[in-house]
């Protein structure tokens, strides 16, 4: 995640106090493992805001002016003493890290995102690229076409070349998120095609989803049925993407929508 890499280019340059949720109780606005890294001079990261964040900040940053290296570990109760009206409790770890610390701390920061494929590198394949690239998503972005990926992406972002596109489909990881969106209905057809095959024999793409109306779903349904799939398979297939009751077609309007139903599947 690009907040993730950003931290660790900011500790290069100076020390900060890493803030993480060590334990929680009841209704808390953050869950275990959230994190926030406060500098002299910046945040980043969040362990939920409000004043139970400005007080977090405040300790950090005593820490930080004076070069404390034991790590602490500080209750608070979100109740009235607080302002914060959860109900809950959150055990807050302090601390001080450098540049020194990068290797561990890489560790410790970058969750294990949910892997995503995308085929295609349209307009839409690059928004939802920008838009998963800030969530715990391993992005994997395909296409047939030679240098169509942009340069400038953000970090893990993997880009990959595969002519027939479909033939990417047996490589992707178990677990895998599926977004079809090539530049042609023909190569979205034989994608959806691989990635039913690969359904049918392994059962371990949970999400495939195809971009386009119900128009165009009904079609490849058709050419799909005289393939040899049955209603069941075909019933595993997501078209249209997105969260319904978002009828604007904008490239980032649909990135938002499908990151939204991403977010229901991979991460529920």
């Amino acid at each position: 995640m690009q907040q993730d890499a950003e931290f660790l280019t900011q500790l290069a340059r100076a020390p900060a106090v890493l803030v993480h949720v060590a334990a929680t109780r009841g209704s808390v606005p953050r869950e275990e493992g959230a994190w926030m890294a406060v500098f002299a001079d910046r945040i980043i990261g969040t362990v939920g805001g409000g004043h139970l964040e400005w007080q977090a900040i405040a300790q950090a940053r005593e820490r930080l002016h004076e070069g404390q290296r034991d790590v602490d570990l500080v209750r608070f109760a979100l109740g009235p003493t607080l302002g914060q009206c959860c109900g809950g409790e959150v055990q807050l770890q302090f601390q001080n890290v450098a540049a020194s610390d990068g290797t561990w701390l890489r560790e410790q920061i970058t969750p294990i995102g949910v892997p995503v494929a995308i085929f295609g590198g349209g307009h839409v394949g690059h928004a939802l690229v920008h838009v998963l690239a800030r969530l715990p998503m391993e992005i994997s972005w395909i296409d047939s076409r030679d240098a169509i990926f942009p340069p400038g992406l953000p970090m893990g972002v993997a880009c990959e070349h595969s002519a027939p596109v479909q033939g990417a489909v047996a490589g992707l990881k178990a677990g895998t998120l599926v977004l079809i969106m090539s530049f042609s209905h023909a190569e979205d057809l034989e994608v959806v095609s691989a990635c039913l095959h690969r359904q049918r024999a392994r059962g371990d793409l949970p999400y495939v989803g195809l971009i386009g109306s119900k128009t165009k779903w009904a079609a490849f349904r058709s050419r799909l049925a005289q393939r040899g799939f049955s209603d069941a398979e075909l019933a595993h297939i997501t078209c249209p993407i997105g969260v319904a009751g978002i009828a604007d077609k904008r490239p980032e309007v649909i990135a938002v929508a499908v990151a939204a139903q991403l977010l229901q599947v991979g991460c529920a």
